[in-house]
Order: C-alpha cells, then sequence, then structure tokens
C-alpha cells in the first residue's frame, strides 16, 4: 500500500510561510528551508523585543523627566522621592508627556512635590 502524505496541508503550510517572507532579501523570501529559518528567527526577535520595547520606553520616560526636571533645579530621583513622600501618584509616561507638551503642568507638578506642608 502507497505512504499517504497530507500533501494539501503541507503546501497550505510552506505557502503560509512563503508568504510572511515575501519582503526578505535574497534566498530568504523563496527558498522553503531558508525562508523558514528566517520567518522563526524573525519571530524570535520579535517576542524578545515586545519585551525590549517596554524597557526602551521606560528609559525615554526617565531621560525627559530627568531632563525637564533639572530645568527646574532638581534631580530626577530627589523628583520621584518627593513625589512619593508627598503621595503624587503620576506614572512616568505621564509625566515625561506633561515635560514635553505642556512645561507649565510639570512646572505645577514639581512645585507640589516640593510643597512641604
Amino acid at each position: 500500500m502507497p505512504r499517504s502524505v497530507n500533501a494539501v496541508a503541507a503546501r497550505a503550510r510552506r505557502k503560509k510561510v512563503m508568504k510572511l517572507t515575501r519582503g526578505y532579501f535574497g534566498r530568504r523570501k523563496n527558498v522553503w528551508t531558508v525562508a523558514k529559518n528566517a520567518w522563526e528567527k524573525g519571530m524570535v526577535y520579535a517576542y524578545r523585543d515586545r519585551k525590549a520595547k517596554k524597557r526602551n520606553f521606560r528609559s525615554l520616560w526617565i531621560q525627559r523627566v530627568n531632563a525637564a526636571a533639572r530645568l527646574e533645579g532638581i534631580s530626577y530621583s530627589r523628583l520621584m522621592g518627593l513625589m512619593k513622600e508627598q503621595n503624587i501618584d503620576i506614572n512616568r509616561k505621564v509625566l515625561a508627556d506633561l515635560a514635553v507638551n505642556h512645561p507649565d503642568a510639570f512646572k505645577a507638578v514639581v512645585k507640589k512635590a516640593m510643597n512641604k506642608n
């Protein structure tokens, strides 16, 4: 009895991967084994970099808040410590947005944090 292979499903699977690698350079786009390896590696990078993206943005927000805080005469770490003491709960993303787009609001937050009542 001849061996039965599910060629329809196998071809569909290969076709799906080949479609996903369409914009790649050289053999990565049209040779099955090379394309499959390139696509798998791309998925690994995508997974890793979804985690790294969060770290990168947090770092960017901290840099922006630090730069704006120093214009107000206070360091980032001191500002965050004072905000915690005064129970001002604004996350770094919002603080960075205030620092860049609404400097007057950021100054008000810094003033409120430095206010020792």
